[in-house]
């Protein structure tokens, strides 16, 4: 059971902002990318926490959301998300000027350690989110060292519009070559998995490309790489096992249904191994991220 103290150490960091809407842009598979003016929430998001959305004033119930990018100085805030039912339907029908409450920003982020300074960062479906938000903190702190390469996999049409990758990747197969446009005009490599035969993608799971590109690095180097990884459970469970396979320090942001969002339903707890035993963590103020190896434990 969590103690008192960090039961309420998330209080006072999160806001509730009637934010307006800047722009939503539609992608195949019901995918969307909406902008928000959310200043207090982009002033203090992390790569990792999200926001709790109000999708309609007749819906009960926020949605929680990755956010996938802030301007901090402009004060916006970017989150992708696909539709699943009725909610998020009517958040799809947001326009530019219309106003959304959230509540945010939520959950504990990524803690990159600049010991390993070569961040892997494996990202599916709406949990690629976090990992180009995490490209983005760590490019700022290039100076410290910090290099990333992104592996992103979907069985859908990607959210943003593919194209051939102007970074060479030493170790990719023959043929990988698509990457997310935005990663590559910021200098960071990535490449995209699909079992879906999108051209360009290597035909796998983000984990089968890791593994190939992680074998081929020389032993001195790959004790430079730490992983950082989101998307469905399954995933999430074979990046951890990838991670145990090569030696490697894994954090995972998990996706979990969540009611409050703040940490009093508790109804999104999992079970996480500590030093003193198993314990159940709240995965929205104690999360989303995990150490893979606490709460993937074989």
């Amino acid at each position: 059971m969590a103690q008192p103290g960090n039961a309420r150490a998330h209080r006072g960091t999160i806001f509730v902002e009637n934010a307006s809407v800047v722009s939503q842009q539609e992608f195949p598979g019901r995918q969307y990318v909406l902008r928000l003016t959310a200043p207090e929430t982009a002033a203090r998001a992390t790569a990792g926490s999200f926001a709790h959305v109000s999708v309609d004033p007749s819906v009960p119930m926020r949605r929680p959301l990755s956010i996938m990018r802030v301007d901090r100085k402009a004060g916006w805030i970017e989150l992708l998300y696909k539709i699943h039912g009725e909610g998020l339907a009517h958040l799809a029908s947001r326009r530019a000027g219309d106003l959304v409450n959230l509540l945010g920003p939520i959950g504990q982020g990524f803690t990159p350690d600049p010991q390993r300074p070569r961040a892997l960062l494996i990202g599916g479906g709406v949990g690629i989110p976090p990992m180009v938000f995490l490209a983005e903190t760590l490019r700022e702190r290039a100076a410290e060292g910090f290099q990333s390469l992104a592996i992103l996999g979907s069985e859908l049409p990607f959210p943003f519009r593919a194209r051939p990758s102007t970074i060479v990747v030493p170790g990719m197969p023959d043929g990988v070559i698509a990457c997310m446009p935005l990663l590559d005009e910021w200098g960071v490599p990535s490449r995209l998995t699909t079992r879906a035969g999108f051209p360009g993608c290597h035909d796998g799971y983000v984990t089968d490309l890791a593994r190939l590109w992680l074998a081929q690095l020389d032993p001195t180097v790959r004790n430079q790489v730490q992983v950082f990884s989101c998307g469905p459970t399954p995933m999430l469970r074979a990046v951890a096992a990838l991670a145990r396979e090569f030696d490697l320090p894994c954090q995972v942001s998990l996706e979990e249904y969540m009611a409050c969002a703040v940490g009093g339903c508790a109804g999104c707890a999992v079970e996480v191994q500590t030093p003193a035993g198993p314990a159940m963590k709240r995965v929205c103020v104690d999360g989303p991220v995990f150490d893979a190896s606490t709460v993937f434990v074989n």
